[in-house]
């Protein structure tokens, strides 16, 4: 089967998103401690959404053309699982928090969960330990 988009590009889209989509979080998480009104500005409520599909699509057409997939490679299944939890953590943060203190603590869980979807990706590897 053939692929319109070579590997090396498609895996560059993939991790400029993944940049991009944790860079973002990130300032997200900042403004949403310092109760800053740019989290209400549109932009802010949409390209999040744009940048995460683009990841989401990307990730999906890497394991076609890599032939690796969750639930038969380990180190996928853990990416995945991570990022589920991922985003029930970033919903929580941003949004769903009962509270500042609620909110900051699932902020700061939600980057760990992150930074362990990024090692896991670097790694291959689902049993990181951070030393």
């Amino acid at each position: 089967m053939e692929f319109l988009v070579p590997y090396l590009l498609l895996k560059s889209i993939h991790i400029g998103s993944v940049i991009l989509s944790g860079s973002l979080f990130f300032i997200r998480g900042r403004w949403m401690l310092s109760s800053s009104p740019r989290l209400q500005q549109t932009w802010v409520k949409v390209v999040p959404h744009i940048i995460d599909t683009v990841l989401l699509a990307s990730a999906i057409a890497l394991t076609l053309q890599i032939h690796q997939y969750p639930l038969t490679s380990n180190w996928l299944t853990a990416k995945v699982v991570g990022l589920l939890l991922y985003i029930v953590l970033g919903m929580v943060a941003l949004k769903h928090g009962r509270n500042r203190k609620v909110r900051r603590l699932a902020w700061w869980a939600a980057i760990v969960v992150f930074l362990y979807i990024v090692a896991v990706a670097l790694t291959h590897n689902a049993l990181i330990v951070v030393a």
